[in-house]
């Protein structure tokens, strides 16, 4: 790993419903994937979480349906500390990368959108499912899932090569 940067790390606004899912997505990825990524930390923050809540009841209910567990997750703002350790910070919209910016001094190499690893065709930014339907946080779900093998071999590229 490069000057102690160890992390992956997803970045949403609340902690509750995005970044909550895409690091347990990431994280089950990298244990199938083994080579030397399972032992990478992959965390999730918020740029304006509240410490200590749990993800979201629609996100727990969205992992579950496909076998992962996010009730003992509780919110957490990023610091310059988690910066500091992050190999790369993964964002789900334009506007999280630029509060990245402007909020933090020293950035990572690699800060980019959780679907910058997909076809440039593609959508690039994860919309917020809180406080919409169950269908909506399946389908965050799901735009996570369609760029999880992308970042895995990011991450093999990157930090295996």
């Amino acid at each position: 790993m490069l000057e102690g940067r160890d992390t992956v790390t997803f970045v949403c606004t609340g902690n509750t419903c995005r970044s909550p899912m895409a690091e347990a997505l990431l994280r089950a990825a990298l244990q199938k994937a083994g080579g030397g990524l399972e032992k990478l930390k992959v965390v999730s923050l918020g740029l304006a979480a509240t410490p200590g809540n749990g993800a979201s009841l629609h996100s727990i209910k969205a992992m579950q349906r496909i076998g992962l567990d996010l009730q003992r997750h509780r919110s957490r703002g990023i610091t310059q500390a988690d910066v500091d350790s992050s190999y790369v910070i993964f964002g789900m919209t334009e506007s999280h990368l630029d509060a990245l910016r402007q909020r933090f001094h020293r950035l990572p190499k690699h800060v980019m959108l959780l679907r910058d690893v997909l076809p440039e065709t593609e959508i690039r930014a994860v919309p917020d499912p809180f406080g919409g339907s169950y269908r909506d946080y399946e389908e965050c779900r799901d735009s996570m899932i369609e760029a999880i093998p992308g970042i895995v071999e990011f991450l093999k590229k990157n930090l295996l090569s």
